[in-house]
This record gives structure tokens, C-alpha cells and sequence, in this order.
């Protein structure tokens, strides 16, 4: 009787082959092999971003909220900058919505992978799905902060007209900025952990540079293209394009220029986590 066991079983083991080199020929198809491991390592993210908080996942709105306040008051009140005909709490926080989730993305991008320093060293996957998932973490972020500025949109009167359709494009530029830039530091920051200390003022130094308590069009035009070498001042401007009725048109020259720095960013992202990978385990 042991013997037909012994076939079934021997017929249901898969053939696993060990080659010199197979697992770099297939690292994209691994990719899809554990794709769950996308949503598990992103869930995880979530529950531990809030764990042993008192309002838990209510701080993804308190965050844009308490930023526009302060926005709101210094550069509305008393720069008194000019919002073209839309109340300064909207454009403010149509800057915020994707700055925000950039800006998390980024940031947990960037230290995904020595936060999970005994994955690397004891188990194999392509650890691009590390700081990849940490980017999707933040999307609910973004999904919940977009519930809230439709609220106070409907405060204010204001709806959305038919270019509101390309609001998607425009996420899927700030998560490809994300992604790039948040591997290509990850990668750095197993390596070099000075990093840990450049990344807050590297986020910090960006929102100041980015159009988000104010228009982009007060930069003067012969500075203007320069300006949109901030892969995110494109995202910001298509947001509040697509969801603010009247607003002025889009830069095009400026969303190209940082929608080719996004692509940028992507390309040599990927390409240094790629080819520093193999030596991840042994450094971090």
C-alpha cells in the first residue's frame, strides 16, 4: 500500500531546479508570484503606522487639516497671496492632498528597508516589494484626506466639473514619483544611514518648495519652467486643476518637465535598487 503513496506524492512535489543566475531572469516574474505580499506588507504598514494611537487612522485627516489651518492663516490672511477667485482653504488643501501622500510614501519608502532588516537576511523575495508596498500603505491615507476635501468642497459650494476624470493620471504620477525616489533612497539608505537624517529635512524642505500653500503661477515666467523641475509641482497643479472648477489652465510645459523627472526617477530608481539588491543582506 506504501507504494501508490509514494507516486501520488512524488507526482504533486514541483521540480525545483537550482541555476546559476535563474533568479535574476525571473525576477519580474517573482514579482508576480508574490504579489500578495503586496497587500500583507502594506495592511501591516497601516495597522503598525497607528498601533497604540487614541484616534488611530482619524490622524490622516487631522494632519492636512491642522497644516491648512496654519497655511491658511499665514500665507491667506497675512501675506495675503492671491488664490485667483478660489477660497484659500481649497487651494491649500487641494496642494496638501497629494504633498501629503508623497511625502508619507516617500518617507516610509525610504526606511522600509531597515525596518525589515530580519525579512531580508533570512527569507527570499524581490525586495522591491518592500518599500513598493510601503508607498501603497499611503494610499488609503490619500483615499480618506480626498473624502475630506470633497466635504469641505461641498462647505464652499464648489463642485467638480468633467476634468475631474484625470484626477486618477495625476495620483498615478505622485505614486510613480513615490515609488521612484522612495527605492532609489531605500537602496541608500541600507548602505549610507546618514540618510535616516536627510530624509525629514529633505521632506521638509520640499513642501516649502512646492506650490503648496500657494499658486504656482505668482512664480515670474522666466523661472517658471525651473520651478516645475519638482516632479510634485505637477502633481499639485494637476489636482487642483481636475478638481476646482475655474481654475486657470494647466502649465503644459510644466507638467511635461515633471512628468519626464517623474520617469527619471523611476528609471534610476529601480536601476540602483536592482543592481545593489544582491548585497542588501550582507550590509544591512
Amino acid at each position: 500500500m506504501s507504494e501508490p503513496f509514494q507516486a501520488s506524492t512524488a507526482t504533486e512535489m514541483p521540480l525545483i531546479t537550482i541555476e546559476a543566475g535563474k533568479s535574476e531572469r525571473h525576477y519580474w516574474k517573482d514579482i508576480w508570484r508574490y504579489r500578495e505580499l503586496f497587500y500583507f506588507l502594506a495592511w501591516r504598514d497601516v495597522l503598525v503606522r497607528y498601533k497604540q494611537t487614541t484616534i488611530g487612522i482619524i490622524w490622516a485627516v487631522l494632519r492636512p487639516l491642522m497644516t491648512m489651518a496654519v497655511f491658511t492663516l499665514v500665507f491667506g490672511k497675512v501675506a495675503k497671496l492671491p488664490s485667483e477667485g478660489i477660497p484659500y482653504a481649497l487651494l491649500v488643501f487641494t496642494g496638501l492632498l497629494p504633498w501629503h501622500f508623497f511625502a508619507s510614501a516617500f518617507t516610509e519608502a525610504a526606511n522600509s528597508l531597515i525596518e525589515n532588516e530580519k525579512m531580508i537576511t533570512k527569507v527570499y523575495f524581490p525586495r522591491l516589494i518592500i518599500p513598493t508596498s510601503a508607498v501603497i500603505a499611503s494610499v488609503l491615507e490619500l483615499i480618506i484626506s480626498g473624502g475630506l476635501l470633497f466635504a469641505l468642497m461641498m462647505v464652499y459650494g464648489t463642485t467638480p466639473d468633467s476634468r475631474i476624470v484625470a484626477l486618477p493620471f495625476f495620483a498615478g504620477l505622485a505614486f510613480a514619483a513615490a515609488v521612484g525616489a522612495g527605492v532609489w533612497v531605500a537602496a541608500l539608505n541600507v548602505r549610507y544611514r546618514d540618510f535616516r537624517y536627510v530624509v525629514p529635512f529633505m521632506v521638509q524642505a520640499g513642501l516649502y518648495i512646492s506650490p503648496v500653500g500657494f499658486s504656482s503661477h505668482l512664480f515670474p515666467d522666466e523661472w517658471r519652467l525651473l520651478f516645475y523641475l519638482n516632479p510634485i509641482t505637477g502633481v499639485i497643479d494637476g489636482f487642483r486643476w481636475a478638481l476646482l472648477s475655474g481654475k486657470p489652465e494647466l502649465y503644459e510645459s510644466g507638467l511635461l518637465v515633471s512628468g519626464a523627472v517623474t520617469v527619471m526617477l523611476v528609471v534610476i530608481g529601480v536601476f540602483h535598487f536592482r543592481k545593489t539588491e544582491k548585497t542588501f543582506a550582507d550590509v544591512i
